[in-house]
């Protein structure tokens, strides 16, 4: 059964940085992307970031551009969010998500088959 598994969230002051993992399980080749969503008290799920999973070509939200590196190791089939320069803007869960190929763009949640339970960022002075 393929699973996700988050950690590395925590709390932070502005301008700090934090590096998030997903630990993939379980693992098939129907995936094709993997991406990072992220949920602020109150608000829709937004996009993050996404990686073609074993291929690269990360894609990444405007508002993190410049701050946020997606990547994977593919041995170990983790994905990474390194998060640099956070802003109180950035407190929400996140969630990492795999899917396989469909119609849905890379930010669109309901594109994604597969969720991890999420972990918790905190931007805060």
């Amino acid at each position: 059964q393929e699973q996700l598994v988050e950690s590395g969230g925590g709390s932070v002051q502005p301008g700090g940085s934090l590096r998030l993992s997903c630990a993939a399980s379980g693992f098939t080749s129907r995936w094709t992307r993997m991406a990072w969503f992220r949920q602020p008290p109150g608000k829709e799920r937004e996009g993050v970031a996404s990686i073609f999973f074993n291929v690269g070509i990360p894609i990444y939200a405007d508002s993190v551009k410049g701050r946020f590196t997606i990547s994977q190791d593919n041995v170990k089939n983790v994905v990474y969010l390194q998060m640099n320069s956070l802003k109180p803007e950035d407190t929400a869960m996140y969630y990492c998500a795999a899917k396989g190929p469909n119609g849905r763009t890379w930010s669109d949640p309901l594109g994604y088959n597969y969720w991890g339970q999420g972990t918790q960022v905190t931007v805060s002075s």
